[in-house]
């Protein structure tokens, strides 16, 4: 693990594998760089250098306060210049913060993105919402009401907090309103003058609602590919997704 500091002085864990053009990938809500390994190693399998990072309040790096996603965009700045690099991946609400950070003027040359769920609703209650339980104490709250907003059946997320993985998933409640904020942020109607080359990858087995984000940001960026996988859901095989991106990025 390598450490990088933010502009605010957050500390910013990221490990890089393999030894081709580095590709800093961005992960989505309940993530850490861990999230993103699987995938980063069979890149660097392709020739490529993947780079995983703990997004802030998660895994290595700290979590300075106030949150604001600015300060989500120059995380990424740093470990992009930490590394050497300018392509990016983001994974769900990962891909909505790269395309941010594109927008908002990095110097990102190449942007892939997986079901990023827009849905250009600026609201930011529920955001807000997310980080009082999550202060309050209410994390196991906190984590089921996100669940829930992504359409989780209530006995796939009784299922969950019977298993191994809920303990991990309360660990980053804290975090849920970073990625809440992200997409009230997001808005593809604003993303029109992004002229980053963007592969939009989907999957013809997720949600209508991912699907059809991902149409609409496809039609929306001036110089996007859109990829739709078939049979993946939301929870993508990466041993299906990972040759998308290395011929996008190789």
């Amino acid at each position: 693990m390598q450490t990088v500091h933010s502009s605010d002085g957050t500390a910013i864990a990221y490990e890089a594998v393999g030894s081709g053009t580095p590709v800093v990938l961005v992960g989505g809500a309940f993530n850490d760089r861990n999230s993103t390994a699987g995938l980063g190693a069979l890149l660097a399998e392709a020739g490529l250098t993947a780079v995983s990072y703990d997004r802030r309040g998660r895994g290595g790096s700290t979590d300075t306060q106030p949150y604001a996603v600015e300060r989500e965009i120059e995380d990424l700045a740093a470990v992009l210049a930490a590394v050497g690099g300018s392509a990016v991946y983001g994974m769900s609400s990962g891909g909505i913060l790269a395309l941010l950070a594109a927008h908002h003027g990095l110097s990102i040359t190449r942007a892939a993105v997986y079901e990023p769920p827009f849905n250009d609703d600026p609201s930011e209650d529920f955001a807000n919402a997310q980080a009082a339980r999550a202060a309050s104490g209410n994390r196991d709250e906190a984590v089921e009401v996100f669940l829930t907003t992504t359409g989780m059946p209530p006995q796939a997320i009784d299922n969950m907090r019977q298993g191994p993985a809920w303990p991990y998933l309360v660990g980053l409640a804290h975090t849920l309103s970073y990625d809440a904020h992200i997409v009230a942020r997001g808005s593809t109607a604003a993303l029109t003058t992004l002229a980053t080359p963007t592969l939009v990858v989907d999957g013809d087995a997720s949600p209508p609602f991912l699907r059809n984000a991902a149409k609409t940001l496809s039609a929306a960026l001036p110089n996007a590919t859109a990829v739709s996988l078939p049979d993946q859901t939301h929870n993508v095989d990466i041993q299906v997704l990972a040759p998308e991106l290395a011929r996008f990025f190789g």
